[in-house]
């Protein structure tokens, strides 16, 4: 058994079950293998969360990278980076980012890291590069946008409840993001999420 293997199985059983509530006795059953080959790799079960949670990060972040590059158009890019992400955010439970902040503070902690790196630095570079183009209007205020929309995300989609399991992707995604970002661009901008 290679770590990245039980880093791949780990996240997706403590974003489906959360992170407190899958034991470790858990993961390895469902490996077929010992305990002791888990702390061959990890020395605590934070580490492993915190890998695990790392090991997510990165692969949305390649994913999301290639996306960049195929669109010229910022604002469309930011819908599809969302959209990326409401792919990974559906198998979510709350239970997993609420005990990733009571029990393990230094995986909270990355994936804080990464939620304000991906909206202060990589959706505000992109509305501001669509305000410049004059897609969006000049009286917006974009750091006002990432933090009163863009940062609330996640306590947006998991307050008590996943919205995920009342409705659809596409319908979060129209409603939280499109229909947003269709509020603050100019008269005359359109893509092909804010036609269809």
């Amino acid at each position: 058994m290679k770590k990245d293997q039980i880093i791949i199985h780990a996240i997706q059983k403590f974003t489906k079950f959360g992170s407190k509530s899958f034991t470790l006795d858990e993961l390895a059953s469902g490996l077929g293998i010992s305990k002791k080959t888990i702390y061959k790799y990890f020395n605590t079960k934070e580490e492993l969360v915190r890998e695990s949670v790392q090991y997510l990060l990165e692969k949305f972040l390649t994913e999301i990278s290639d996306l960049n590059t195929s669109s010229n158009d910022s604002i469309e890019t930011i819908i599809l980076i969302y959209k990326k992400g409401f792919e990974y955010l559906k198998h979510f439970k709350p239970s997993f980012l609420f005990g990733l902040k009571k029990y393990y503070p230094n995986a909270f902690k990355e994936f804080y890291s990464f939620r304000n790196y991906l909206v202060t630095k990589l959706i505000f570079d992109l509305l501001n590069t669509s305000k410049n183009n004059g897609d969006i209007r000049k009286d917006i205020n974009i750091q006002l946008v990432c933090d009163i929309l863009f940062l609330r995300i996640d306590d947006v989609l998991f307050s008590e409840t996943s919205l995920f399991n009342k409705y659809s992707e596409s319908e979060i995604l129209n409603h939280l993001i499109i229909n947003s970002l269709r509020g603050i661009t100019s008269k005359n901008y359109t893509n092909k999420f804010f036609i269809e």
